[in-house]
């Protein structure tokens, strides 16, 4: 699907104006990609590169372009089951033109990093600027369900929670290993600058982007450490659950076998001791039973078993 926007008052508006410098290709089919590689020369490796969620960020200089594939987040939906996955975008600059190749459709002008755009290669800086705070609102919302995650580990034995725990901790290996691709990726784009052709004032917003990238990484690996030391814990304190609960079945059920062993001593067929009738044995037997358990109660609590 081909969408083609403009730049109108600093503002990425949707056009159907065919010279649109900014085209949005979202899941290209087999027509649109070889147009794509017949009409603007883009490679069909790399034009497949950008479809692919596990390729890793990267440059490409070609004759008549520039290209680089970099990662952002996935769109998270239920199905995940918390777990939060990157996804790549294709990126072919033209001068005038600039082409975006996405796997997924999904709101990739918003938030304020694209409130304000000058030109058509300012906003190929911003796109990467925007997958480093939408990075960093993921990291966010992980470090919320973790914590939420870790409070019901205490007072529950399901393992749900621990594997949602997994899941959490598989998610930020995921985003450390996209943040540092793109690291490397805006090191290279430094390093090609004259190739963009960069104004002063973009070289600058490249270097703000480098040190949030910096920090945005630092996050996510603050964030895997902490959680990966809480596992072992977090399972033990499962295992110290599951032994209270088999403590207290085992007092409750004690505390019923030494009454029924004090009753079924008198059930067998023997003469009933001190000439008791079998009306007033009966309670006799009952309260024996009775002390038998109270007993045993006390005993265990006096040895803090």
């Amino acid at each position: 699907m081909l969408r083609r926007y403009q730049i109108e008052n600093s503002k990425i508006v949707e056009t159907a104006d065919e010279k649109a410098p900014v085209l949005l290709y979202v899941n290209p089919d087999e027509a649109e990609k070889r147009r794509l590689v017949e009409t603007y020369q883009i490679d069909e490796h790399t034009l497949n590169s950008a479809l692919d969620p596990d390729e890793q960020a990267r440059l490409e200089c070609e004759p008549n372009h520039i290209a680089f594939i970099y990662k952002r987040p996935k769109n998270y939906s239920g199905d995940d089951q918390l777990l939060f996955k990157a996804s790549t975008m294709g990126v072919f600059y033209f001068g005038e033109l600039l082409i975006l190749v996405v796997a997924e459709d999904t709101n990739l002008f918003e938030g304020k990093q694209l409130a304000k755009v000058a030109s058509v290669r300012e906003l190929m800086i911003r796109l990467i600027y925007r997958s480093i705070f939408h990075f960093m609102e993921h990291l966010r919302v992980i470090n919320t369900i973790a914590d939420d995650v870790e409070q019901k580990i205490n007072k529950a034995m399901e393992n749900k929670y621990l594997i949602n725990l997994f899941a959490l901790q598989k998610s930020l290996v995921y985003y450390q290993n996209a943040v540092n691709s793109n690291g490397a990726l805006i090191e290279k784009i430094r390093h090609n600058a004259a190739r963009f052709d960069f104004t002063q004032e973009e070289l600058e917003l490249l270097d703000d982007i480098v040190i949030e990238n910096n920090q945005c990484y630092r996050q996510a690996e603050v964030y895997s450490n902490i959680l990966a030391s809480l596992m072992d814990a977090r399972a033990s304190i499962v295992s110290n659950n599951l032994n209270v609960l088999m403590k207290t079945l085992n007092i409750i059920t004690i505390s019923i076998m030494v009454p029924t062993l004090v009753v079924s001593i008198f059930s067998m067929n023997v003469t009933l001791p001190f000439g008791l009738k079998e009306h007033p044995a009966f309670w006799l037997i009952m309260g024996l039973g009775a002390v038998s358990m109270v007993g045993f109660l006390i005993f265990w609590k006096y040895k803090k078993w």
